[in-house]
């Protein structure tokens, strides 16, 4: 969430920053309530104030044995005029808050300006696209002779967009998650364990309602109301929700495997088959609570650990930073990290690393103690570290053999009993 402060001091200059992410956004209906909200405050800042100039009358009075009856019909009259003044305040204030909700994160300065993801920036590339002396299979017509994965009965199952991996599928599933972890371990992330469904407040938060609750999975009934992790950021977001954290415990870099679960898998193309688009899919996160001067730093601490897990897979990839128009809804500044899949002919997203600034950290009241005492809002960062289906796809279609096996790079072998090779017979 936005500082109500910083639009009310450049409204003209916020929105049309915010109008690069949201060409729809008009800052007048918030300013008109804020406005409201504020000369509501005053009245009855007065109001009470010659409340208790008169009850301190009232007192005077009946101390000299003089009628206070008058004086205190008066005071009657403010209070009930008080009360109504209250509720008008909370009413504005609530729909101030509800416009406050839906704008948007302000996109650093030095973020191209677009619409069109077309125009995201190539800032790194990392090793060439395979070129391949066979056609190459997707690995949909792959999975016909290794059976990593049942999709008809998946559907079957639970409908459309939830695979399910078998055999040497799940087992590769899971070497690719624990080397994740590992690598990140390794490079000063801390594991958590996480529940998988969360409360509305902590969604709140970390911004996904009320902007996305028609892409989320809710469990309700008439105890609870949950809904299932779009993202384990959400989780790790809401692990320090409204805590006043230690300047010197900052950065904390946390890392977490779960699940992740979203009702829009898109629309699919005819391509786009398997594992491409699913509601279902499981993703190693890297979530970083920095101070404010740290967040730059950290952004590439994480980027870097994304591209660690890539280059020991051997898996060519570019760096891509978004375009205004191409960011996520509570980012300043976001880098995707793309893989090549042959058997789409198109580079995908396997990593999306985001700054949030302060934005999550507002709605959360995450804070921590500066050296002079006062509280400070940290900065909130995270990037997949990665999302397995797409990068399992990337694995299969660019290590595959003319007769359909796969090579297992060596980083994943040790996982696998040594196995190198998917072979039907795996």
């Amino acid at each position: 969430m936005l500082d109500i402060k910083l639009i009310r001091n450049n409204p003209k200059e916020i929105e049309k920053k915010l109008q690069t992410k949201n060409p729809e956004v008009n800052l007048g209906p918030l300013l008109e309530l804020d406005e409201k909200a504020r000369d509501i405050k005053t009245k009855v800042e007065l109001l009470k104030s010659k409340r208790n100039q008169a009850s301190k009358l009232i007192g005077e009075k009946k101390r000299a044995g003089e009628d206070a009856s008058t004086i205190m019909e008066e005071v009657q009259s403010i209070g009930d005029e008080i009360s109504t003044m209250d509720r008008d305040l909370k009413d504005s204030e609530e729909k101030l808050k509800t416009i406050l909700s839906s704008l948007p994160n302000l996109p650093d300065d030095d973020i191209k300006i677009s619409p069109d993801a077309s125009d995201n920036v190539c800032i790194k590339t990392f090793s060439e696209q395979r070129t391949f002396d066979f056609k190459p299979k997707n690995h949909v017509e792959l999975n016909e002779k290794l059976k990593l994965f049942d999709f008809e009965r998946g559907s079957k199952m639970s409908g459309s967009g939830w695979p399910v991996y078998k055999g040497m599928g799940s087992r590769l599933e899971w070497a690719l998650i624990n080397y994740m972890i590992e690598t990140h371990i390794q490079n000063g992330f801390e594991m958590l364990c996480l529940p998988h469904l969360l409360r509305p407040e902590m969604m709140y938060g970390v911004g996904q309602l009320p902007k996305f609750e028609h892409q989320l999975y809710k469990l309700q009934d008439d105890d609870f109301k949950l809904y299932l992790l779009p993202t384990s950021e959400a989780a790790i977001n809401a692990f320090h929700f409204d805590e006043i954290l230690k300047e010197e415990s900052l950065p904390k870099k946390y890392v977490s495997y779960t699940p992740c679960f979203r009702r829009e898998a898109g629309a699919a193309g005819s391509q786009e088959r398997g594992l491409i688009r699913v509601h279902q899919f499981n993703k190693v996160e890297m979530f970083s609570f920095c101070k404010p001067d740290q967040s730059d730093e950290l952004f590439e601490n994480l980027v870097l650990s994304a591209e660690k897990i890539l280059q020991g897979l051997n898996l060519h990839y570019r760096n891509m930073l978004l375009v205004t128009g191409d960011m996520s809804f509570g980012a300043a500044r976001t880098l995707d990290v793309e893989v090549y899949l042959p058997g789409q002919n198109r580079y995908y997203e396997v990593s999306s690393v985001s700054n949030c600034r302060d934005f999550q950290a507002r709605r959360s009241k995450i804070r921590y103690k500066n050296s002079e005492g006062q509280n400070e809002l940290v900065h909130t960062l995270n990037g997949s570290g990665l999302a397995t289906s797409r990068l399992m796809v990337g694995l299969l279609e660019n290590n595959q053999n003319e007769d359909g096996s796969v090579n297992i790079p060596e980083v994943l072998q040790k996982y696998l009993g040594g196995i190198k090779v998917l072979k039907a017979e795996n």
